[in-house]
């Protein structure tokens, strides 16, 4: 993969509960060799939220996020609008609603993720979700709360039915390292129809990681494999999707 070519790993996990393989500035730094020069390190506590923040304040191409994971939604979101005029906190989430795992009740998950859509709506702020077999329940409460000018869906895991309706609500779709993967043949049918202008890659590090490399420990270095996966399935070449998804970050976390 050239190393002329710019990414941004629009969601990793580089705060002390999460990484592997490294401090955050070995992270930062195996990244840029890659090309990979922008991190969105993604916040999941409270507590997660601010060490992301003061990671993002050490290094001049790292931004944090601020939020609540749906496995943390019974804990509450008191004091994350704390977080919000910080400026190097770009967004709000991840926030949304997992019930594969259902660490947190349903119902608790639901005010937890209606919070943070009333925050990132109050705040003029991007908001970054995390849906896992709860795509209805998503959309509706997105739909009464106000889905927020700029929206992503993080290590989307839809088909093309699910693009379509994220995509109608101007929502943004982030592929991750499953993308890669053998057994996801409806992901890439949902990457190859959703526009360029609205695709972001990331590698939810330390997790999912790409193809070859399935099963270790995931690291933002890789996401030119997740990028190189996408622009298969869209038929632009490599360079173009570095560039797209570039551009595209910038303008959804105003990094410019």
């Amino acid at each position: 993969m050239s190393e002329d070519l710019r990414w941004t790993d629009n969601h990793c996990h580089i705060t002390t509960a999460e990484r592997k393989g490294g401090t955050p500035a070995e992270i930062v730094a195996a990244a840029a060799e890659v090309g990979v020069h922008r991190l969105i390190t993604v916040g999941c506590t409270l507590a997660d939220s601010k060490e992301a923040l003061e990671i993002a304040g050490e290094f001049p191409n790292v931004w944090a996020t601020a939020g609540i994971h749906p496995h943390e939604a019974e804990n509450g979101t008191d004091g994350l609008e704390d977080l919000l005029t910080e400026a190097k906190v770009v967004a709000v989430g991840e926030a949304g609603l997992d019930y594969f795992y259902e660490h947190s009740p349903k119902a608790a998950q639901a005010v937890a993720f209606e919070a943070q859509i009333d925050m990132a709506n109050r705040h003029n702020l991007p908001l970054v979700i995390h849906s896992r077999d709860a795509w209805d329940d998503t959309f509706a409460i997105l739909d009464s709360a106000g889905t927020p000018v700029h929206t992503v869906f993080h290590c989307f895991t839809g088909g093309p039915d699910e693009a379509s309706k994220a995509l109608e609500r101007g929502c943004y779709l982030s592929f991750s390292g499953i993308v890669t993967f053998p057994n996801a043949p409806e992901l890439r049918a949902a990457a190859a129809i959703a526009p360029t202008d609205r695709v972001m890659v990331e590698t939810d590090s330390p997790y999912l990681a790409p193809v070859p490399h399935r099963g270790k420990a995931n690291h933002p270095a890789n996401v030119p494999l997740v990028g190189a996966a996408v622009a298969a399935e869209q038929k632009v070449s490599v360079a173009q999707m570095a560039s797209a998804t570039w551009a595209n970050a910038a303008r959804f976390y105003r990094l410019d």
